[in-house]
């Protein structure tokens, strides 16, 4: 039946079996989060479960059982990691308890958790901001360096702070079960140009619609050499391994690792300097320098509610940008 008065062209497609739509939408289903999101969702069902077997309630998610769930489990671990928790028992328990969602933003469950927010939440330990000095010490140990995990090391440390980028869009997990190869940037999608390099990021945490990004890192507007060691890199790379898809290996031909990077961090800062410390440090420079705040968000990649969070929380980030805006308009 057509019930549109123009006709239209449609292809021949055949029919699926009932059995092959059901298949094809779990699949689906099951590619909605990452894996690790889905590893931290299952691990809140089993303490959910685990609380109620031990308790003897009900399984069924309440209001009243779940706000029970978050003042018993908000003297365990961190509240705000309860919030967390939350969010994944929807999405593990709607399939069965279709209520869950209204369950969860019940006023009895938000008023429980506020308050134990408001008891038991302490401070959150923020690791530290990399400044231009930090990447001035980490090229002077890392000068002359011609073995190539050395090579690698570096250009990964310029690529994340120049680039805004988060640790785990370079490197792989040390959790094996959460690699999703899919996320590995290509040696195919680089291009190398008189001052700058560019490769595509095939998805990162805030790209929803997986459309990927097209990085650029412009260490030398800043006065760095990123791209003379970028290229150093990259012909050690294509000497060892020519016809390797992943731009980023190791000498022994593994995509590098969380492990691997941090061991290298460690021999050089304290332990207040972890993985997104480059992050911060490459958006702090570009605050103090001057940036406005809507290009560092497109260059990090920021969705808008991430970025006005990370610019709340981040004091050194709100210095560098409030101390940046007086200088202008002075």
């Amino acid at each position: 039946m057509n019930f549109s008065p123009f006709p239209a062209r449609q292809p021949v497609r055949q029919p699926w079996s009932r059995d092959r739509l059901v298949r094809e939408r779990a699949l689906a289903l099951s590619n909605s989060i990452d894996l690790s999101t889905q590893k931290c969702y299952g691990s809140a069902c089993n303490s959910y479960l685990s609380f109620v077997r031990m308790h003897d309630i009900p399984v069924e998610p309440t209001p009243d059982t779940l706000s029970f769930f978050v003042v018993y489990m908000s003297h365990h671990i961190s509240p705000r990691s309860v919030a967390t928790y939350l969010s994944g028992l929807v999405s593990q328990l709607e399939p069965f308890f279709p209520d869950v969602r209204a369950a969860r933003h019940s006023r009895l469950v938000k008023r429980t958790m506020q308050g134990c927010l408001k008891m038991l939440a302490k401070p959150t330990s923020r690791k530290r901001a990399l400044s231009r000095a930090d990447v001035d010490n980490v090229l002077l140990r890392y000068s002359g360096a011609h073995l190539h995990d050395d090579l690698l090391f570096l250009s990964l440390f310029l690529t994340g702070f120049f680039a805004l980028m988060r640790l785990g869009d370079l490197i792989f997990p040390d959790d094996r079960s959460v690699r999703d190869w899919r996320k590995v940037i290509r040696r195919s999608s680089v291009s190398v140009f008189a001052d700058r390099y560019e490769f595509t990021l095939p998805s990162h945490k805030a790209d929803h619609q997986f459309e990927g990004n097209r990085v650029l890192v412009c260490g030398q507007q800043f006065s760095y050499p990123s791209l003379h060691h970028f290229v150093e890199y990259l012909r050690s790379r294509d000497t060892l391994f020519p016809l390797a898809s992943p731009l980023w290996l190791l000498s022994n031909g593994s995509v590098p690792t969380r492990s691997f990077f941090i061991s290298r961090l460690r021999a050089i800062f304290a332990k207040d300097v972890a993985g997104q410390s480059m992050r911060a440090g490459g958006a702090t420079m570009m605050a103090e320098l001057g940036y406005p705040p809507h290009l560092i968000q497109a260059a990090g990649r920021w969705s808008s509610e991430a970025f006005r969070i990370y610019v709340r929380k981040s004091p050194f980030f709100l210095q560098a940008l409030i101390f940046a805006s007086s200088q202008a308009s002075s």
